[in-house]
Parts: structure tokens; C-alpha cells; sequence
């Protein structure tokens, strides 16, 4: 009787007819001082990369853009679950893509869709179990490249919406805020705020993501607008800014309010600092008087979040009543640029980017 194929190893196959000789990746050229721009980033031809033992050779189709990667990029990058960036390395990020060749024994087929974290290139070569199979939870491969799971985690896990709750959500028009607003509805919530530095992106929110009010960052009284904005206060907040919008909730909110912090943008995207810090002046009294509670949300701490969300947010895509908005982005050439235009919020939600076109 043959013995059972050893998944570590031979290397994989590559079998599929019509392979290109080479692929292009985009690396980092060199380490920005404030915020990346296209010109810290450059797109290089490789020759095809070769999958060793165990590994699997997969064609991307789609990757996620996303604000965490200025954070890897710059001098602030102690604690990130994720490598920093040096200059001359691959950028990553979420992606879709298909595989090519796989390692005898191998769970997954040629064929097969699949995601993984070796986006901003054309072919990846990754160990088989850091790719996960798509399956039809989502009626959309590019459906697994949203943002949601982070807003979901901490309004199921650490805020925990109740019926007829009012929700703010900071910085509502970005990858995650676009959705953040609807799982707020979703799960209940009586009314929906948000923030945006946009007035076209505020009318979006409002017209077509559900939010009952936005408040506009700026040079005016904010926290001001906010309480004109929230007459009877906040019970819960999903805060993705930090910074004065964090300080302005701690104002508006009622007795036993809620906090999740989930984002920190208003440091990370501020061209003076070095993309991991975020300080914010808190009115400490006024959280010990009101009994507030804050806590900070990480997917790591939450295992089980994201198969849950992928579960609901394929039923709700599939009954319409969740969107999915994001910027496409044609050709693997045009995230240099898409990137630099997203650090500086000129998409609405997300971006995603097709390598291929």
C-alpha cells in the first residue's frame, strides 16, 4: 500500500499551463518621513516566485488597501501584530486570489479560491495553512476583503449594542466606518452618528449608509456640533479617530456609556508623528462620574469574531440589507497612487485593487 503524501513536502507542482515567466510586486522604495507618498513605493518585475515544500503558489485577483500599513511604514511599529516595513521590502495586505499550485496532501486545489496577507503582488508564494479557502459564505470573493470584522467584534463584544441605543461612530466614511454605521443598525440601535471631514461624503452617509446625523471635523467647535448633533447624549462609541473627537464623546456621553476604540486615525495619519501614537486630552473626572467604560478592541483577542462575521454579513449582504462600499482600483500600477489618495480620505470607504485590469 503507497504511503500517504508528506504535506511538508515534495515542492508543489506547477502544472498550470500558460504560467508567466515573471510577476510584479510593489515594494517599498524608501521609508517616508511623514506620510507615505505614490513616490515611496515602486513597482518591480521578479521572475515568477517558486513554491518550496508545503507552500502554495496563488494568483491574485484582488488586494484591500488599508490606513494601517502607514503605521508599518514609519518609526512608531512596537506591538503591531503585523512585520514592519523597510525599504526594498514586498508591501502587504489582505487579498483574494486563486490557487495555482498546491503541495501533494494539501487541503486546498488548484483552483481553488482563497484568501490571505500577501496582497500588492501579482503571484504569492505563502505555507498552504496561512491561506484560508473562500467557500460561498459571501456572495463575493471581493466581499472578503471588507473591513467590517473590527467594527463587528466591538459592537457584539466590548460595546455591546442594546435596542434603541445612540451609536457614534467616528470617522464613518472610511474602510471601516462605512460599515460600522450599518452593523449599528443592525444590531439595533435606535440612532446612528457619525464624523467626516467631507460634506459630499457626509450627504453619502446619510443618503445611502443610513447614518441620522454627521458631524463635520474642522477649524469650528467640535465638540460643540457634536452636542448640537447628540441633544440626549451617546450610549455606545466606536471610535476609529482618537484625538478630539475622543475627547469631544467623552463630553456627550450618558451615564454608562460604552466605549470601543478601535481605530487611532488622527495620529496615524498626522504627517508629524511616526504613525503609532495617537495622544488625546480626557476629561478622566467625567469618565469616573458617569461610570464610563473603554476598552480597546484587537481581532487577536477575538478569535472567533471572524467567521461570525462572515456568517452575518453574508446573510445581509445576500437580503440587502448591509452594502459593501468601496473605490476600485484598476491595475496592480495604480495602487501607488490609490494609496497616497486613501491616506489623505479621498475615497469613500475602502479601496480595492484588481490586479489584473
Amino acid at each position: 500500500m503507497p504511503a500517504a503524501p508528506d504535506p511538508s513536502g515534495p515542492p508543489a507542482s506547477l502544472a498550470a499551463p500558460g504560467l508567466p515567466r515573471t510577476s510584479r510586486e510593489i515594494r517599498l522604495a524608501a521609508t517616508p518621513a511623514g506620510l507615505p507618498e505614490a513616490r515611496h513605493l515602486t513597482v518591480v518585475e521578479t521572475p515568477l516566485p517558486q513554491p518550496g515544500p508545503g507552500q502554495l503558489l496563488v494568483r491574485n485577483s484582488h488586494f484591500a488597501l488599508f490606513a494601517g500599513l502607514r503605521t508599518l511604514m514609519g518609526a512608531e511599529n512596537d506591538g503591531v501584530p503585523l512585520p514592519p516595513l523597510r525599504a526594498g521590502d514586498t508591501v502587504i495586505g489582505p487579498a483574494v486570489g486563486e490557487v495555482v499550485a498546491a503541495p501533494a496532501g494539501s487541503r486546498l486545489r488548484p483552483g481553488d479560491p482563497v484568501t490571505h496577507l500577501l496582497g500588492w503582488r501579482e503571484y504569492a508564494v505563502l505555507p498552504a495553512g496561512d491561506a484560508a479557502a473562500l467557500g460561498d459564505v459571501l456572495p463575493d470573493p471581493v466581499a472578503h476583503l471588507a473591513q467590517g470584522s473590527s467594527a463587528y467584534g466591538a459592537l457584539t463584544r466590548l460595546a455591546e449594542v442594546r435596542p434603541g441605543d445612540t451609536v457614534l461612530v467616528t470617522g464613518a466614511a472610511g474602510a471601516v466606518g462605512v460599515l460600522a454605521g450599518q452593523i449599528a443598525r443592525l444590531l439595533g440601535a435606535g440612532t446612528v452618528i457619525g464624523t467626516t471631514g467631507s460634506p459630499a461624503k457626509a450627504e453619502r452617509l446619510v443618503a445611502e449608509l443610513g447614518y441620522d446625523a454627521v458631524v463635520l471635523r474642522g477649524p469650528e467647535d467640535f465638540a460643540r456640533r457634536l452636542a448640537e448633533a447628540a441633544p440626549d447624549g451617546i450610549d455606545v462609541l466606536l471610535d476609529l479617530v482618537g484625538g478630539e473627537q475622543l475627547t469631544a464623546a467623552v463630553a456627550v456621553a450618558r451615564p454608562g456609556a460604552r466605549f470601543a476604540l478601535v481605530g487611532a486615525l488622527s495620529g496615524q495619519l498626522a504627517a508629524g508623528r511616526g504613525g503609532g501614537s495617537a495622544p488625546a486630552e480626557i476629561d478622566t473626572y467625567r469618565m469616573i462620574v458617569k461610570g464610563l467604560s473603554v476598552r480597546g478592541y484587537t481581532g487577536g483577542d477575538h478569535p472567533d469574531v471572524g467567521a461570525e462575521w462572515n456568517r452575518r454579513f453574508g446573510v445581509w449582504l445576500r437580503s440587502g440589507r448591509i452594502t459593501f462600499p468601496y473605490t476600485a482600483v484598476a491595475g496592480l500600477g495604480n495602487a501607488p497612487r490609490a494609496f497616497e489618495e486613501l491616506l489623505r480620505g479621498r475615497h469613500f470607504g475602502g479601496a480595492v485593487v484588481e490586479v489584473f485590469s
